[in-house]
Order: C-alpha cells, then structure tokens, then sequence
C-alpha cells in the first residue's frame, strides 16, 4: 500500500488573520521553516497556527489542492471546512 506522504496545508497568521497555503513532503520541517522566519514569504506575518493539513499519496493531487484553495471558491470552501477551528482561534 502506497504511503501518505504528501501534504497541503493551512496556516494561520495570528497577526493579519489571513491563510498561507502551502504543499510538503516534509511537515514538521516545512512548519519549522515558518515559524523560525526563515521563508521571506511568511516572516513578517509570524505568528502562525497550523489550522489545516490534507494528506495524499500523490504529489499532484496535494499541489492541485493547493491551487484550488488559493483561489476565491477555494478560500470559501476551506472557511466552510474548518469553521468551528477558525472559531476557536478566535477565542481569547
């Protein structure tokens, strides 16, 4: 049985409450990547909250989930997805 080793995922910026999405291989290595400010990308928007992540075997179908979350209906049906963690992030 082939392995679930690819990624898409949805972080959070707890500083302009806006999503950076992104695919991985690697996880744990792609969050240390953001959250120690090393991408040029997600640095000045730091914190962040891992809000979302979709396993695939395939690497096309995690960069193509990727895609379709980046646009406008993807967005909408990412905050229809995650709703109730979206209302939890918001609690003090």
């Amino acid at each position: 049985m082939a392995k679930l080793q690819h990624c898409t995922y949805v972080l959070l910026s707890l500083k302009d409450n806006k999503f950076y999405i992104g695919s991985t291989s690697n996880l744990k290595n792609r969050l240390t990547y953001h959250f120690n400010g090393q991408s040029k990308a997600t640095a000045p928007r730091r914190p962040f909250k891992l809000i979302f992540c979709e396993y695939f075997i395939s690497k096309s179908d995690s960069l193509r989930r990727e895609k379709y979350f980046k646009t406008t209906a993807g967005k909408k049906g990412l905050k229809l997805i995650i709703r109730e963690s979206l209302k939890l992030t918001q609690e003090p």
